[in-house]
């Protein structure tokens, strides 16, 4: 279940919960109004279906340094249900399996610095309030 490659410039959203179409038709649209430059690159597999970070991460040991995902979103039932989807951003690279929760408002601001290295994963994660979610920075 190897991972595929995000667009140039972008992050991999990855859909993990398929239980609501026009939920997901609902994040891909707030990702993309958060920005007007393309900050994704979806997967909508049912290969994908209710996947773990552990199991992607096992993967990506697995996989070729030069195909490794340095860190994915994945879009889970808890995206799906809540108004501003917040996307499961995992690590999976340098603390594989650290995560934090990214609203979409958020998103091309993390995923930018993420898809260029101005910015660690870690960084993201640290400022992440006292839920877990990444809402800016000083923003709480």
């Amino acid at each position: 279940m190897s991972l595929p490659q995000p667009d140039d410039l972008t992050s991999l959203v990855l859909r993990t919960d398929f239980g609501d179409e026009g939920a997901w038709e609902s994040v891909r649209f707030a990702l993309d109004a958060a920005d007007e430059y393309p900050h994704a690159t979806y997967v909508s597999e049912l290969r994908f279906a209710d996947v773990r970070a552990q199991a992607l991460m096992a993967e990506e040991v697995a996989a070729d340094e030069d195909e490794q995902v340095v860190y994915v979103f994945l879009a889970d039932a808890v995206t799906m249900k809540d108004p501003v989807h917040p996307l499961l951003a995992v690590d999976l690279s340098d603390e594989p399996g650290r995560t934090f929760r990214v609203p979409a408002r958020w998103f091309p601001d993390v995923s930018a610095n993420l898809s260029i290295a101005n910015m660690d994963f870690a960084e993201f994660a640290d400022a992440a309030d006292e839920s877990g979610t990444f809402r800016g920075f000083g923003e709480g």
